[in-house]
């Protein structure tokens, strides 16, 4: 499986899972991320999420060129599937591109010392938008230069910024995620997802995160039983009977 999911105690482990790829973000691995925060969104013994990858050398290497997905929004927490209960991001090597876009959207973040952040879309040719909205969770000045320059910002560097919320040893970052994890676990889970919601209603959304939201919603109504009886009441020229699903 691309994506694994398993839980530690009330934690569940999402990991992804293409090591011999540095973990590319192909289509099955995005369908597999989605699949698992829904996973997560309806688990009820799930009381955190730790985002993680195998392999030593990158956490993700961003959208897999040779097999782009088509949807990489989808794979997006509190984009491709809202969420209100808290995810942490442990990462190691190279973290590029989209794959940052996934851990930005971490509520928190445990880095590897030898963590590399790299955003090259301005020397590659082409956006999806999504990383706009770093500008709202780093200093300005730190998002500009990373969203435009496309030069590594490494492990202590991204702590010293506010990209990250720790450095630990190679190898180290799960455990220290985990740390993490066992408060959420004893914390109140009513309190942990008001201060959440009302954390993603007070950070702006840029231009694409809207666009993907409202894309998801249309995606929704296309891909429903209603949708498909609509079409097929159309092709019978019939009157639809529609269930609200």
């Amino acid at each position: 499986m691309v994506v694994t999911y398993e839980m530690d105690q009330q934690t569940a482990i999402i990991r992804i899972n293409r090591p011999e790829q540095l973990n590319a973000l192909d289509e099955n691995v995005v369908q597999g991320l989605r699949a698992a925060w829904i996973r997560y969104r309806e688990d009820d013994q799930a009381r955190c999420a730790i985002l993680c990858a195998a392999g030593e050398r990158a956490f993700s290497v961003g959208a897999d060129i040779k097999q782009a997905p088509k949807e990489m929004w989808q794979a997006v927490p509190s984009v491709g599937i809202q969420l209100d209960k808290p995810i942490i991001a442990a990462v190691q090597g190279f973290c590029v591109g989209g794959a940052y876009i996934l851990v930005q959207m971490c509520d928190l973040v445990v880095a590897a010392s030898d963590t590399r952040f790299r955003y090259p879309e301005a020397q590659v040719g082409f956006t999806g938008g999504l990383i706009a909205s770093c500008a709202t969770r780093v200093p300005h000045k730190i998002a500009m230069e990373f969203m435009l320059l496309g030069q590594d910002i490494g492990a202590q560097r991204a702590f010293d910024v506010g990209m990250v919320n720790r450095v630990v040893p190679v190898g180290q970052q799960l455990t220290a995620a985990l740390e993490y994890a066992r408060i959420l676990e004893r914390s109140a889970p009513l309190v942990v997802q008001t201060i959440k919601n009302f954390v993603d209603q007070t950070l702006p959304k840029g231009p694409a995160e809207l666009a993907a939201l409202a894309r998801d919603q249309l995606l929704k109504v296309r891909d429903s039983e209603d949708g498909a009886e609509g079409r097929a009441a159309f092709k019978a020229k019939r009157p639809p009977v529609f269930q609200g699903r």
